[in-house]
């Protein structure tokens, strides 16, 4: 599926389910593609859900903004424009820089109505400092690319050593593209990084705003693990969010869809299907 958003750029989508049925969007992080959702999207629909991963803009098959247009605001405004190509509100799943958005469009008074609840998947408010700069390290350290698939993967388990390392890279392959040099390199637009790091104390700023208006129902879902929320995020959120409920799932750091999808979806599905 495409979307052309308002900003005139297209938005790649998987989509899973029946349209008929209650929206989900899923919203990945940064440096991921819509593939992270595959599974849980898959799950979601056989539970009665119509869910819609994204690539947001700069990153797997969507456009790059030409102009290095990345605030939080830019991809949320090409999220509302999804929701309104769709013609019904949404409960929101953001993973990472994802619930940055959701937050930032649930906590907006302007496009409140367009979001049934909203699922942050380890992000709290604001995502813990130091963790958040190892990740965006990670994601520098390979601007030269890759000499194979099988060297990317093995960055990966140096910065995710306890995950188990695949023997199969096709999935891999989907984040990465062969240029013309023969290396691989990583499917987002560099100028990402640039831009969120230009803007990092508005957009801090302009987040802990919007989660003092949030009134839809909201999971927070951490990884045990995850060193991008620490208990302090975890306490600020539910002190700012009182009525968020929280989940904490073991053997999972940040990247909780990929750690322990099923668990995930189900905490997820769980939460969703008590809405109704």
């Amino acid at each position: 599926m495409k979307y052309e958003v308002c900003s005139g750029l297209t938005l790649e989508a998987s989509v899973y389910g029946n349209p008929s049925d209650n929206l989900v969007i899923l919203l990945h992080g940064g440096g991921q593609t819509r593939h992270a959702w595959g599974a849980a999207g898959q799950k979601l629909s056989e539970r009665g859900f119509y869910a819609v991963a994204l690539d947001l803009r700069g990153h797997g098959d969507s456009d790059w903004s030409p102009n290095g247009s990345y605030k939080v605001e830019n991809f949320r405004d090409d999220l509302v424009s999804v929701i309104r190509q769709i013609g019904k509100p949404a409960a929101l799943v953001g993973a990472s820089l994802g619930g940055m958005i959701s937050l930032s469009t649930v906590g907006d008074e302007k496009f409140r109505e367009f979001c049934t609840a909203l699922v942050m998947v380890d992000i709290g408010i604001l995502p813990n400092e130091d963790g958040s700069n190892e990740i965006l390290k990670f994601m520098s350290s390979g601007h030269k690319g890759f000499k194979s698939l099988e060297d990317a993967s093995r960055a990966i388990s140096i910065f995710l050593p306890y995950r188990e390392k695949p023997r199969d890279f096709s999935g891999l392959e989907k984040n990465l593209r062969l240029r013309s040099d023969g290396r691989y390199y990583w499917h987002w637009d560099p100028k990402f990084i640039d831009a969120m790091s230009e803007d990092k104390q508005g957009y801090r700023k302009r987040l802990r705003n919007y989660a003092k208006f949030i009134y839809v129902p909201t999971l927070l879902i951490k990884g045990a693990l995850s060193n991008v929320v620490t208990q302090q995020e975890v306490d600020e959120f539910l002190y700012t969010i009182p009525h968020a409920e929280f989940v904490e799932i073991d053997q999972a750091a940040h990247m909780i869809a990929g750690d322990r999808n099923d668990v995930f979806a189900n905490a997820t599905i769980s939460f969703l299907e008590n809405l109704n």
